[in-house]
């Protein structure tokens, strides 16, 4: 499982249905039920990209497939809801204790 750089983004190269390749920065990563979840947002090298940007997270599933780890979409519709809240609350919980510490310096 990749471990969440201090030193700069960790970036995904994803390939869609379409055979399209868009670059996704990595949030997090959780373990919930016994599988490895990842949220990842798209990537934007410059900053003011980022506001112009949708504000999509994208929550994927480890699988293991022909022995290969593969991060794959979560076809449950219950599962993704559950999941995708859970990274929310953790992103939010995060940001809530960065407001904190910046309030009290």
């Amino acid at each position: 499982m990749p471990e969440i750089s201090e030193f700069g983004p960790d970036l995904y190269t994803l390939v869609d249905e379409e055979g399209v390749e868009q670059t996704f920065e990595l949030l997090d990563v959780m373990e919930a039920e016994g599988n490895t979840y990842y949220a990842l947002v798209p990537y934007a090298e410059k900053p003011e990209d980022i506001l112009d940007g949708s504000d999509e997270l994208v929550v994927l599933k480890m699988e293991e497939v022909d022995g290969e780890e593969l991060l794959a979409s979560i076809e449950d519709d219950e599962e993704f809801e559950r999941i995708g809240q859970m990274f929310l609350d953790r992103i939010m919980e995060e940001f809530d204790e960065e407001d904190e510490a910046e309030t009290e310096e």
